[in-house]
């Protein structure tokens, strides 16, 4: 991972995040660089940065989506480093390591890390392997291969977030109907159609743990969001600290939300989210490989 020193910084992104990631820059003195689609050439982040670099038309696949004009804009306008903010590409391992290859620094975790917690199944294997508890699931999703885990249960798509290419299954029967529309719906979504089953648990809580990890393999947990309140399972309140978690819960997540991270060798800010069960017990839900949008 490139770490050395820089001194100007493309910040690939905009609205509000792009204003945060903007403002923390000019307060550490450095110059700063902003991309902007056609349409948000007015905005509040284009008008805050030191330069500023039109990638194209609207939308976002011709602007912000196009690594190769950010990697243009960063090399036209002398930047040493990209910052690719919350969104667009900030969880593109392929872009992290253009930015690395073309021999600038990556404000983000590396490129390893974002793939090695980019799909579900694979990163539920690692976090078993690294001790960390997940709920118990299975790749067969034959009625065989669920044996194990009973009903209710929920099949997931392996690329998926924000509720889609999910269904709770409460019977053997709504299966096959199940498998097949999660599946059509995370090929159209993510493009992958591959999805794994766990157990579906009822009224678990949804709890997140900030974690910071440095370029000498210290991770360390900065604390909980309480994320429970949402709407097609999408975040709609969070709250810090979370009310139920108690010291000793807490400090048990941290841990394993340190595990986690340090497992993939993880470098910058993440969160690590848990799902935590009504008897106290917890389960990796996912790891956010980026700056949070909270």
């Amino acid at each position: 991972m490139n770490v050395r020193p820089f001194r100007r910084v493309l910040v690939a992104n905009r609205g509000e995040i792009a204003v945060r990631v903007l403002t923390a820059c000019r307060t550490a003195g450095l110059s700063t660089v902003a991309v902007a689609s056609e349409a948000d050439v007015g905005s509040r982040h284009a008008r805050l940065a030191d330069e500023l670099v039109v990638l194209g038309p609207a939308p976002a696949r011709e602007s912000y989506l196009d690594a190769g004009k950010v990697l243009d804009a960063a090399r036209a306008t002398g930047a040493d480093a990209v910052h690719p903010g919350f969104g667009f590409l900030s969880e593109n391992a392929a872009f992290a390591r253009a930015v690395l290859d073309a021999g600038l620094v990556w404000v983000g975790p590396p490129p390893a890390a974002i793939e090695a917690m980019g799909l579900k199944v694979p990163s539920r294997e690692r976090m078993r392997a690294a001790g960390v508890p997940v709920v118990p699931g299975t790749h067969d999703l034959t009625a065989e291969g669920i044996a194990s885990i009973g009903f209710p249960l929920v099949v997931k798509a392996s690329a998926g977030g924000g509720g889609k290419g999910m269904r709770v299954v409460r019977s053997e029967g709504e299966l096959a109907s199940a498998v097949a529309s999660c599946r059509a719906e995370a090929e159209a979504a993510f493009g992958d159609p591959t999805l794994y089953a766990e157990r579906y648990l009822e009224r678990p809580r949804h709890v997140e743990i900030q974690v910071l990890g440095d370029v000498h393999g210290r991770v360390v947990a900065l604390g909980e969001r309480e994320c429970s309140l949402q709407r097609r399972h999408q975040k709609v309140v969070e709250e810090s600290p979370s009310p139920v978690v108690t010291p000793g819960l807490r400090a048990r997540m941290s841990d394993a939300a340190v595990a986690a991270a340090t497992a993939v060798g993880y470098v910058n800010a993440g969160t690590v989210e848990f799902l935590l069960d009504t008897d106290g017990s917890f389960f990796f839900l996912e790891m956010n490989t980026r700056l949070q949008v909270e």
